[in-house]
């Protein structure tokens, strides 16, 4: 019994020795030092999302690209389905009606098997392709948008652009506030200008 309490003693002094040497870690003060600003002579506009859509040419032009690869690409796989349906249907009427051997059938199946499987391997590729060429075709329109969005509040004395769209994060803004015909302009204007010069 008492060697249990001198081990637990020899412990407990270990424990509170070990704490002395250590220095107490001082706080450091984390607050941002944010300078405070006059906000009465704060300029906020903003430009619709939905708009800068129908109204960008370019952007305009880029989906019309993509909406036209993704009709040809629709009906590509629309055709293979239909193919490899119907020739499903024409060698069921075969085999229902006694015209198919043993190994016609075998042939039949991997054929249909081959055609589902290149089906897939179809709409896999090229609709990743497709894709993959309509992230990239946004990312380029988001980096236009993004520098000439920059260019448009500096030369109009704008301090803060906002994008309102359905699903944003601003609820509700003032229409005296949108400049989204303006700005959908200046867009055309600058685009004109890197198209005229790449010529």
């Amino acid at each position: 019994m008492n060697k249990i309490i001198l081990v637990g003693a020899a412990i407990l002094f270990a424990v509170a020795s070990c704490g002395k040497g250590k220095k107490e870690l001082s706080k450091e003060n984390t607050t941002p030092k944010v300078e405070k600003r006059d906000m009465k002579g704060l300029k906020i506009a903003y430009y619709s999302s939905d708009s800068l859509k129908v109204y960008f040419d370019y952007f305009k032009h880029e989906e019309a690209i993509v909406t036209k690869k993704q009709e040809k690409f629709q009906k590509e796989v629309q055709r293979r389905q239909n193919e490899y349906q119907n020739y499903i249907l024409r060698n069921n009427e075969r085999l229902r009606s006694g015209m198919l051997s043993e190994n016609d059938q075998m042939q039949i199946q991997q054929k249909a098997q081959q055609m589902e499987a290149s089906l897939m391997q179809y709409q896999q590729e090229e609709g990743g392709k497709l894709e993959k060429e309509t992230m990239e075709k946004l990312e380029v329109i988001g980096k236009k948008i993004e520098v000439f969005g920059k260019q448009f509040s500096e030369e109009n004395g704008i301090d803060l652009l906002l994008i309102h769209g359905q699903g944003g994060q601003i609820n509700y803004i003032s229409s005296a506030m949108d400049v989204t015909k303006e700005f959908t302009a200046f867009l055309n204007e600058k685009q004109s200008e890197i198209e005229k010069d790449l010529k």
